[in-house]
C-alpha cells in the first residue's frame, strides 16, 4: 500500500470513529425514548429489550408537550416569516438600490455578527419589560428576528447581487415598478437563498433556551426546551420521558433539514459565491 493510500485509509478510519462517537448519544436518546422506566434505569443494552410507545404517548399527551410543541411552532413560524419579510426587503435595497450611506449601513449590520448575543440579554429583557412584552411570545419573536439580521443580510445581499442587473433593467424598460421587480424577478431567482435563511433561522429559534427561560414564566406559554427542562428538574427525573421529549424536539428539525437539504446547500453556496 502506497503512502498516499495509507494516509487516506487512516483519515477515513479517523472520520468513521468520530462519526460513531458523535452519533452514539443520539442513538441512545432514540433508544431511551422506547424503553420503560425500569429498563432505562438498568442501563445496559442500546436496543430496547421491551420496545414500547407508551413513553412517547405519555410525554406527548399527559405532560403538555402538545401545548409546548404548538407554542414552539408559533414562535418559530412567526420568526421565520418576520425574517424573510423584513430582511429580504432590506437586502434588496443593499444589493440593488442606491442611497446615501448604503455601504456603511451594510457593513454595520454585518459587524453585528461579532457581538455575542448574551451581552445584550439584559438590555433586551429590560426593554421588553418597559414595553409590556415580557412573558409573551411576541416578546420572543422580536429579539429572534433582530438577532438574525447580520447573517441574513449578508447572505441575501450577496445572493441578490449575483442576479444579473440586466434582468432588472429589462423589467424597468417594460414599465415594472421596484416592488414588481422584487416580487417577480428577485424573489423567484433567489428562492434557494430564502430557504437557506428559513432553515438557519428556524433551527436556533426552535432550540432557543436562554431568552425563553428568562422571559417566560407562564407554563401555558412554555416552548419545547422549557418543557424538557421541567422534566429534568423534577424531583424524580424520569429519564425515559426525558429521552422521549428530546426526540420530540429534535425530529422536526431533522425532518426540515432533510426535506430542504438540496435547496439549503444550493442557497448557501450561491450566497457565498455571490
Amino acid at each position: 500500500m502506497t503512502t498516499s493510500k495509507a494516509g487516506r485509509v487512516a483519515a477515513y478510519a479517523a472520520l468513521a470513529v468520530y462519526a460513531v462517537i458523535s452519533v452514539y448519544p443520539f442513538l441512545w436518546m432514540v433508544s431511551g425514548a422506547f424503553k420503560d422506566r425500569t429498563e432505562i434505569l438498568r442501563g445496559g443494552h442500546l436496543i430496547p429489550q421491551h420496545f414500547t410507545f407508551d413513553t412517547i404517548v405519555t410525554t406527548w399527551s399527559q405532560l403538555r408537550f402538545f401545548e409546548y410543541f404548538r407554542n414552539s411552532l408559533v414562535v418559530t413560524g412567526l420568526t421565520v416569516l418576520g425574517v424573510l419579510v423584513v430582511y429580504s426587503l432590506a437586502s434588496y435595497a443593499f444589493a440593488v438600490l442606491e442611497f446615501p450611506g448604503r455601504r456603511i449601513l451594510f457593513w454595520f449590520f454585518v459587524s453585528l455578527l461579532f457581538v455575542p448575543g448574551i451581552t445584550v440579554l439584559l438590555p433586551v429583557v429590560i426593554l421588553e419589560k418597559n414595553l409590556g412584552l415580557l412573558g409573551t411570545h411576541i416578546g420572543l419573536v422580536l429579539p429572534f428576528v433582530n438577532g438574525t439580521a447580520p447573517l441574513t443580510v449578508l447572505l441575501l445581499t450577496n445572493s441578490y447581487r449575483s442576479i444579473p442587473r440586466e434582468l432588472r433593467e429589462a423589467a424597468r424598460t417594460d414599465g415594472a415598478r421596484e416592488t414588481r421587480i422584487f416580487w417577480s424577478v428577485y424573489l423567484p431567482l433567489a428562492r434557494p437563498a430564502h430557504i437557506t435563511i428559513a432553515v438557519l433561522t428556524a433551527v436556533p429559534t426552535w432550540n432557543e433556551y436562554v431568552l425563553t427561560r428568562v422571559s417566560i414564566t407562564d407554563h401555558s406559554r412554555y416552548t419545547l426546551p422549557l418543557g424538557l427542562e421541567s422534566l429534568i428538574a423534577s424531583e424524580v427525573p424520569r429519564y425515559n420521558e426525558v429521552m422521549a421529549a428530546s426526540l420530540i424536539i429534535v425530529l422536526p428539525v431533522i425532518a426540515l433539514f432533510l426535506f430542504l437539504q438540496r435547496y439549503f446547500v444550493t442557497g448557501l453556496v450561491g450566497a457565498i459565491k455571490g
